[in-house]
Formats: structure tokens, sequence, C-alpha cells
């Protein structure tokens, strides 16, 4: 008969118990395992299975009971680490949300909006298609496993159990949101720039012929040049969403190198 003691019980929980409180957290934050359209029971099954094959690689756990005050600051220190490592790739992909708006805006799609279950808030139909063409992007480039991998070699130079958060890497965080707004502007500038052209010199056609019907002319207009544009900056995106992608897995290892 297997004889199971209170120890080793102990051991089994704290190997599996603290790895998973940050990988759950993770898949609850990053954008594309914590996506609303995949079930919860599905994200914490693939939380359960990533915990027991990277257990077999992780250092060992400290000795901390679970049940007490210094297991729940274990627990809570691994959920704020995994939401910190998944918000950089959450960041990445809102800069694709903002280039979106910002080129909606300039066609003339501000109306075209509909609710996004998964950011909670109204969204332009142009955005959502970005945001699409960018998550299965994400899956061509393998980005989700090196991600994965980032993910997991964080146990090793973030071990369990250090009871303490370095605030500069939350600071660094927090500069890093600046991303959203630089990259989305870069991916949105080229069409930005020939739409405010287009309108300026629709606004100076209205002012040298008042007569003439601008408005149901001027809006057909930045609407096929916008979708003239959009099909030329398709054929480029992949290029520049490689180096977003690279810069966020880039940050992301760096974040938990300094937290």
């Amino acid at each position: 008969m297997i004889e199971v003691s209170f120890g080793q019980l102990h051991e089994w929980l704290t190997q599996f118990l603290w790895p998973f409180a940050r990988l759950s957290a993770f898949m609850m934050v990053s954008p594309l395992l914590g996506h609303s359209s995949i079930p919860t029971r599905a994200k914490i099954g693939i939380a359960v299975i990533l915990t027991i094959v990277a257990g077999a690689t992780m250092p060992p756990m400290p000795e901390v009971p679970i049940m007490s005050w210094a297991g729940v600051g274990v627990i809570i220190e691994q959920m704020l680490i995994g939401a910190a490592l998944g918000l950089v790739m959450h960041i990445i992909f809102a800069a694709v949300l903002v280039a979106g708006d910002f080129i909606g805006l300039q066609m003339g799609l501000g109306f075209a909006a509909f609710f996004s279950p998964d950011t909670g808030a109204n969204s332009m139909v142009l955005s959502r298609i970005l945001y699409m063409v960018s998550l299965l992007m994400f899956l061509a480039f393998d980005a989700h496993l090196f991600m994965i991998r980032i993910l997991v070699e964080s146990f090793t130079t973030l071990p369990v159990g250090l009871l303490g958060v370095n605030t500069n890497a939350l600071d660094m965080l927090v500069r890093f949101s600046g991303t959203i707004f630089i990259s989305g502007m870069l991916l949105s500038l080229p069409l930005v720039i020939a739409l405010l052209i287009i309108n300026l010199a629709l606004g100076i056609l209205n002012r040298a012929a008042p007569q003439f019907t601008i408005f149901s002319v001027g809006f057909p207009m930045s609407l096929i040049a916008g979708m003239f544009l959009m099909v030329i900056l398709m054929s480029d995106l992949a290029g520049f969403l490689e180096g977003l992608f690279a810069q966020g897995l880039q940050f992301m290892q760096q974040l938990a190198e300094a937290l």
C-alpha cells in the first residue's frame, strides 16, 4: 500500500500551486491566451498543463507553508508577476488597436463601431480587423511559443518565494506603455498623412467653388482612398508587426529580469 506523508503532499502542492498562480494570472491578462472567446475552463486547463509540463525544469520551491500568511504572500506575488508579464503583450496589441482608430477617424469610419467584449468598450471596425490580423500574424511567427518560453524561463530568472517585487521594474512597465501611442502612430502615419492631404485639398476646393457639394464627394473619396491605401499597408504589415512582436518579447524578458 502506498503511503503519502504530509511533507510529501505539501511539497507536491507547493510545486504545483505557486507556478500555477503565475501561469494562470498570465493566461487571464495576455491578449491571445486570455481572449474572451476562450472559455475560462479552457484557460485553467491550459495553465494546468503548462504547470505540469514545465514543472520538471523549475528550480526547487521555497519551504513556506501554504496555509500561512507567507504562503498567501507568495501566491499574491506570483499573480502580480504573471499579470505584469501578460500586460506587456497586451500593450503591444493595444498599439495595433490605436493605429486602427487613427486610420478609421481619418477615413470617416468613426461611426462604424461596435461593442468589443474583450476590451469592454466600443471599437472601430477597422481596429478589429487589424487586431485579428495581428493575432494571426502572432501565431504565424510562432511568437506565442517564444512568449510561453520566456514565461517558463522567468521561474529561473525570477524564482518563487522572493517576497518582494522591484518597484523600478513596475516603473519600466509604465514607461513601456508609451509604445501604444508611438507604435500606433508609426503604423498609421502613412495613411493619416495621405488622407489629411486629401481632406485639405477638398477643403481648398470647397472654398474655391462653394456651390460644389463637397460632403457628397469628400466622404466617398476619403473612404475609397483609405481602402486603397490599406491594401498597400497590408503588403508591408508583416514586417512592422514582426518588429513590434520582437520588441514586446524582448521587453517581457527584461521585465522578468528586472522584477
